[in-house]
């Protein structure tokens, strides 16, 4: 019987026009950015559909306004009777797939996203830094690598043979140079304004802690896995989501834990295709879909296998 986990992507999905083709043909979605704006006290839809670009960049707005796109999209799917077993996110993804199983509200999810892109800003302006995509080893070389050297730590493994690497500039200088010599294919510097995902962010945990033990949470259901424990989690996302900010992002071991349990279906929910596309280079056996635009949902309509009516 097929096993379908939903999942959300994270920060650098974002792009103007982001949701503006489904706000005009759903009210699931100006719903969610109407609520979202209520909360942030900003008008989110305006700001996703014509900027500043540089606003919308900002980690403090990107990540509300990717909470309200994916969650937007879930409504729409949901309301259309969509179905499914597990949900995961892709590191600001799992608070979207926490309020998609009940275990975070919509609202209280707005405010720990932006709180957590208030901190994580103020972290990195107070030890700057930055990451690099190193494409070509395997994740066990890079990490020796970053093992051996300076301020550098792995951040994300996304597929076989790409690893993000999080550090100092100087840790990251050495860690090209290294990776290069060990026959990385290319170590490409990531347009980010931190190291994410490693120590160097690490005085965002307690400010975010104090709001993440402020929020009411419930049993997730269906069920929530997390990339950050590569595990399935049913409470003290306090401790989960405040040690997240400085663990890596295993989504390539959790794409395999979740197809070994029989989840061979994927559907990713939320704007681009990024995770889409790891996972076919992860498990090219599973079947993967997505929704992300008024195309991409009106295919996934047509497709019988993602659908069961209530």
């Amino acid at each position: 019987m097929k096993k379908l986990a939903l999942m959300f992507p994270g920060q650098g999905s974002q792009a103007l026009g982001m949701g503006c083709d489904l706000c005009a043909a759903y009210p699931q979605m100006r719903d969610s950015y109407r609520e979202a704006s209520e909360v942030l006290d900003f008008d989110l839809e305006s700001i996703c559909a014509a900027g500043p670009a540089e606003r919308l960049a900002r980690t403090d707005v990107t990540q509300p306004a990717l909470l309200a796109n994916s969650i937007g999209i879930f409504r729409i799917l949901a309301d259309e009777g969509l179905r499914f077993d597990a949900a995961f996110g892709h590191s600001l993804g799992e608070y979207s797939a926490l309020v998609a199983t009940g275990a975070l509200s919509f609202e209280d999810g707005l405010h720990l996203v932006r709180r957590r892109g208030e901190e994580m800003l103020r972290a990195a302006e107070a030890a700057p830094g930055g990451m690099a995509a190193v494409i070509g080893l395997p994740d066990e070389a890079v990490e020796e690598l970053c093992a051996g050297l300076d301020g550098v730590w792995p951040a994300n493994f996304n597929s076989p043979g790409q690893v993000v690497v999080s550090g100092t500039k100087a840790g990251l200088d050495a860690l090209a140079a290294k990776a290069t010599e060990a026959g990385a294919r290319k170590v490409m510097p990531l347009a980010v304004s931190g190291a994410f995902h490693s120590p160097l962010v690490a005085s965002a945990q307690a400010p975010l802690r104090v709001e993440l033990e402020r929020t009411p949470w419930a049993a997730p259901d269906p069920a929530f896995f997390s990339v950050s424990s590569a595990g399935f989690e049913t409470g003290d996302f306090v401790e989960l989501l405040s040690r997240q900010l400085v663990s890596p992002v295993r989504f390539t071991q959790s794409v395999k834990t979740l197809y070994a349990a029989g989840y061979d279906s994927y559907l990713e929910v939320g704007p681009g295709s990024v995770l889409s596309g790891l996972v076919r280079r992860i498990t090219p056996e599973a079947s993967v879909a997505r929704a992300a635009d008024l195309d991409s949902i009106g295919a996934l309509r047509e497709d019988a296998d993602y659908w069961e009516v209530a």
